[in-house]
């Protein structure tokens, strides 16, 4: 296991500062949130950002994930809109290309998976028509998953039609397709009350391919520093050892741009030596 962090709280840095940032600090790895600026996979030189990215990367022995979770790239007025679950077909279908230009940049980067979520429902339909808008949906993404060779790491999300470990459990079942792993936050296990997250580690240890780390409070989804909620993180990542999870073990502090080179560090140095005991 390697620690990792999510450019989405260094979205105040030059993407490509950010990674010389966090390499000097001493992460290993990165989740890669694509948004405006040299991370936009819309932009029309993204063919050159992303060749740079990659050679970046690679001179600083980085390995990452690629993460979807931009509040406003895709709709200028609503945050993480459109999405998988939106009322309207053309509405959902940005939210698919855009997953694809995702899956696109995690087969030319060679990152472990690509991270994502439903969203949230935001019209009176009924739970069956939420299900078939999600799962018509899917296929699409999945498809190309399988077409690119990537695996996909979807997050049960607070709030968002697919929020618990059992609704994620169902959605498994209903696609049946081995490429759609686990991202999992296991801050929002606290919030939710999906406890001990020791117990959900060893459950969905096979399953799991992206790991999101955080402090949290229950029943408040806040991304908090380490030390400023509840969360007891020494079993946690002695749970993640026992499981042999192989992948990266990703800070996700999106509210934290604004002292962003300090929240890095100090997050670091908290993990570090959990992550080292044996």
């Amino acid at each position: 296991m390697l620690l990792g962090y999510n450019t989405n709280g260094l979205s105040n840095h030059d993407p490509f500062e950010a990674l010389t940032l966090l390499a000097e600090i001493g992460y290993r790895r990165v989740a890669l949130t694509l948004d405006y600026g040299p991370l936009n996979p819309f932009a029309s030189d993204w063919h050159l950002q992303r060749a740079r990215l990659r050679s970046t990367l690679s001179g600083l022995g980085m390995s990452s994930v690629v993460e979807t979770g931009a509040r406003f790239l895709l709709d200028r007025n609503f945050k993480h809109e459109p999405t998988l679950v939106s009322a309207r077909s053309e509405d959902r279908q940005r939210r698919v290309d855009f997953l694809k230009r995702a899956i696109d940049t995690a087969e030319f980067l060679g990152s472990d998976c690509v991270s994502f979520w439903s969203g949230v429902v935001r019209d009176p339909a009924g739970e069956k028509d939420v299900w078939d808008r999600l799962i018509s949906s899917l296929q699409e993404v999945l498809a190309c998953a399988r077409d690119r060779g990537v695996t996909l790491g979807f997050e049960p999300e607070p709030g968002m039609f697919i929020d618990t470990m059992a609704k994620f459990a169902e959605l498994q079942q209903r696609m049946k397709d081995p490429n759609l792993k686990l991202t999992l936050d296991v801050g929002h296990l606290h919030c939710q009350g999906e406890t001990p997250i020791p117990e959900q580690i060893a459950k969905w240890k096979s399953q799991i391919v992206n790991i999101h780390i955080e402090d949290m409070r229950a029943g408040i989804h806040e991304h908090l520093m380490f030390g400023e909620g509840e969360m007891n993180f020494p079993p946690i990542l002695a749970a993640l050892r026992q499981a042999n999870y192989p992948g990266g073990i990703h800070v996700e502090l999106s509210r934290h741009s604004h002292e962003g080179p300090t929240a890095a560090k100090t997050a670091f140095d908290f993990l570090s030596p959990l992550l080292a005991a044996e």
